[in-house]
């Protein structure tokens, strides 16, 4: 195998060390390397290279787990894996906001020094490589031996997800497109499901409604972001200026287009449960839905806020959370709880 050597600027760093007769001198950070050995003069050197091994040893082989979602856990741009408590197993993350960038501002979102704003351009070839290669080492390599705890060692999707709105990136349609190419030269179209991670605030683009449909075509579905029931609960937890009536649209939307559950975070505030009238307000915008979603996904802090509420914010217990979805049901709703 062709051996490269370099000298990293702040990064971790380290050398592989098999040898072909080529050797590449790379110096700069580390979480640069994937971009340069991507490129054609470098895999053609070597086929059998693999980014992700590459990158993978030169990092601690920390186990994943459900209270750690770190966007740097493969070391790569936009495919990172985590440990889903709701999905129930591996989650092969796309992370399409690597600038942290996102069009509202949860208070409860573990992203660091989160910014409004959108993506920078999106990479769509050094995204099919990281993905590529991700699953190959998932699916032949030791990353589940070496990284997954032994009861949640199976992959169960690739989710549109990471660090900001992933549908406000302009190539969220031929990003969906290349995963659906790369599930099928793997063997894994209609194994592994599709999903994106929305606040469904940009479901009025027809870009975006072309890859919410394309998500749907594919047996995917949508994880739509419902937060409060009324402007000033979307205010207080999200930082937008969204009207109720405006979510119910864009939901109704999105539900024709894939399946799509609503997801749900509730949280103690101040040491205060959610508002009564704010639940109510709440299902009374998801009532007259009921037969055209999948289902709500309520769920409560699982990882500790990154943004300055956070000291404000606890976690809701499993008692309470279990009574107010059997409240839920009586609308007509399937609900799935993850305390």
């Amino acid at each position: 195998m062709t051996r490269i050597e370099f000298e990293a600027t702040g990064d971790a760093h380290g050398r592989e060390s098999r040898d072909c007769g080529k050797v590449f001198v790379v110096r700069g950070p580390v979480s640069q390397l994937a971009r340069i050995i991507a490129a054609p003069s470098c895999r053609s050197a070597c086929a059998d290279f693999s980014p992700l091994r590459f990158r993978h040893s030169l990092m601690p082989r920390i186990q994943l787990a459900t209270d750690d979602h770190s966007r740097d856990s493969a070391g790569m741009r936009y495919v990172y894996p985590v440990i889903s408590r709701r999905a129930g197993g591996v989650s092969v993350g796309i992370n399409l906001n690597p600038n942290n960038a996102c069009n509202w501002r949860c208070i409860y979102c573990q992203v660091p020094d989160l910014k409004r704003g959108g993506p920078p351009p999106i990479d769509l070839a050094l995204l099919e490589l990281e993905l590529n290669d991700f699953l190959r080492e998932a699916v032949s390599g030791d990353f589940m031996a070496t990284r997954i705890p032994l009861g949640a060692r199976r992959l169960v999707d690739v989710a549109f997800s990471g660090n900001g709105e992933p549908t406000s990136a302009t190539e969220f349609a031929a990003a969906v497109a290349i995963v659906e190419g790369v599930l099928e030269s793997h063997g894994l179209a209609g194994k592994l499901i599709i999903r994106v991670i929305t606040n469904g605030s940009l479901l009025d683009r027809r870009a975006v409604q072309a890859g919410i449909g394309r998500i749907g075509r594919a047996g995917g579905e949508v994880w739509f972001k419902v937060d409060a029931g009324t402007s000033t609960g979307f205010a207080r937890i999200n930082g937008t200026r969204v009207r109720p009536d405006r979510v119910v649209r864009r939901l109704a939307l999105c539900a024709a287009l894939a399946p799509t559950w609503v997801q749900t975070c509730l949280f103690r505030r101040d040491g205060q449960l959610p508002a009564d009238q704010e639940l109510s307000a709440w299902l009374e915008l998801l009532a007259p839905l009921a037969l055209q979603l999948a289902g709500v996904h309520l769920y409560s802090l699982a990882r500790p806020s990154l943004q300055v509420e956070a000291p404000r914010l606890a976690r809701i217990d499993a008692v309470w959370m279990e009574a107010f979805a059997e409240r839920v049901r009586k609308t007509g709703l399937t609900v799935r709880v993850s305390p």
